[in-house]
């Protein structure tokens, strides 16, 4: 029986864990290993930073709940892939090994590279539920006294969706205390301009987030390099669109919540602190192939935001580019799918469709998108904003906890919508190219 390890337990590699058991039934041995026994549902984290949700509402107990589906748990956490000797060393001195590997721990967060970074420096964070319930001890602390707040992402940031998020739910709130009009909001973004989100813009999201802003009387900044956060203020580089400094700027915040860059985890670095050769790239994001699979050991596969991803276009300050959820569950499929294949003594040939379908809650609207693929050039690029995406994120974040709850893969459902509006999780494959003689 062939013994599978999904190293980390969040939307990637619980809804790894789920497929790979729909697929194989018993022929295989399924292992998650986590530093946590708790799945987080991270989308929902900034409502938990404003005290709209509490921590336990987004979170699941994985031990009993895999154990229901036949499926192994490790809460010792990985020290370190060993890719080599198919196996992991995990914190406790252990060592698991395995004949495939799925990494889908999702990324460390690189609070350390800007000084008075972080919800042990000067800023609160909303990227780990423990973050997110930190912060909201200090969002009614701030809200007894207001005073400015600076919300964004660093310069390598690759997730700006929940900056915007932030920000707008930010006002949300305030409007709804009656004292909106004591805070003055600026947005702080690495982006070229406001709705790039990494993407080069998805639909009209440049126009459309423009908009929100402006009506929502926050102030934005982009094209910004982060110098440092202090205790009252941040210090911002504006670079020209040469990439060349414009000037300097110091911006007075009572309250500041910046997205920081992402890199590898710890386990997939190697001695010299970069990433493991052969593995990850210098920065720790583990190298795959169309097959999610990666090149040098054929037996480890990679999904979600821990899968290195170039950049899609040059930017005046570096901007990385995002993995929303449907994208990562694109990846899951293929990989459940190539594995499958494997272990039938075929050749790995699925391709995930990276297709993005994505909503960004306000409060009280929001904005969607659907780009197919996330990366252009696309078949389908499209945003829209409105009430009624508040109201679809409420029901996905409810339908996601009872997915992983239930042990639920893909149900029935599911295929049927996303299939009747043109979403798919493979791409289609290509017909043969014709040889010359035909």
């Amino acid at each position: 029986m062939a013994k599978i390890i999904i190293l980390g337990a969040g939307i990637g590699g619980i809804s790894m864990a789920y497929d790979l058991r729909a697929l194989l039934g018993q022929r295989a041995e399924l292992v998650v290993v986590s530093d946590s026994p708790w799945f987080q549902f991270v989308p929902s984290n900034p409502w938990v930073a404003l005290n709209w949700r509490k921590p336990e509402d987004i979170k699941v107990h994985l031990p009993e709940v895999l154990a229901k589906f036949g499926i192994g748990f490790d809460a010792a956490g990985a020290k370190r892939v060993l890719p080599e000797q198919n196996s992991i060393e995990l914190n406790d001195g252990r060592t698991l090994s395995y004949d495939f590997l799925v990494i889908a721990t999702g990324p460390a967060l690189a609070f350390d590279e800007i000084e008075g970074l972080g919800p042990q420096a000067n800023s609160i964070s909303i990227c780990h539920v423990d973050h997110a319930a930190a912060a909201a001890e200090r969002w009614e602390r701030f809200c007894r006294a207001p005073g400015p707040i600076v919300v964004g992402a660093v310069q390598g940031a690759s997730c700006f969706g929940p900056a915007y998020e932030f920000a707008l739910m930010v006002n949300t709130d305030l409007r709804r205390r009656r004292i909106r009009d004591q805070v003055p909001i600026t947005f702080v973004t690495a982006e070229p301009y406001i709705g790039h989100l990494g993407l080069g813009g998805v639909g009209d999201t440049k126009g459309l987030l423009e908009g929100v802003l402006r009506d929502r009387d926050i102030r934005w900044v982009t094209n910004a390099k982060l110098d440092r956060v202090a205790a009252d203020a941040v210090e911002i580089t504006e670079m020209g669109e040469d990439g060349k400094p414009k000037g300097q700027r110091r911006i007075p915040s009572a309250l500041s919540m910046f997205i920081p860059g992402f890199r590898g985890v710890p386990c997939l670095m190697g001695a010299d602190g970069k990433g493991i050769p052969g593995l990850a790239n210098p920065r720790g994001f583990v190298l795959v192939d169309k097959q999610q699979r990666n090149p040098t050991y054929k037996n480890v596969f990679a999904v979600g935001v821990c899968v290195a991803i170039p950049p899609y276009e040059q930017t005046p300050v570096p901007v990385g580019v995002p993995k929303t959820g449907y994208m990562i569950e694109s990846m899951v499929t293929a990989v459940a799918r190539n594995i499958e294949d494997l272990l039938a003594g075929k050749e790995a040939q699925h391709e995930a469709s990276w297709n993005a379908v994505c909503l960004a809650d306000f409060g009280n609207d929001g904005v969607a998108f659907v780009a197919l693929p996330q990366i252009p050039p696309r078949n389908v690029n499209w945003a829209g904003q409105g009430y009624w995406v508040h109201m679809a994120k409420v029901a996905f974040e409810r339908y996601f906890l009872r997915k992983v709850r239930k042990g639920s893969s893909e149900p029935l459902y599911e295929r049927v919508v996303m299939k009747a509006l043109g979403i798919t999780k493979l791409r289609a494959k290509r017909p043969p190219t014709p040889t010359a003689a035909e």
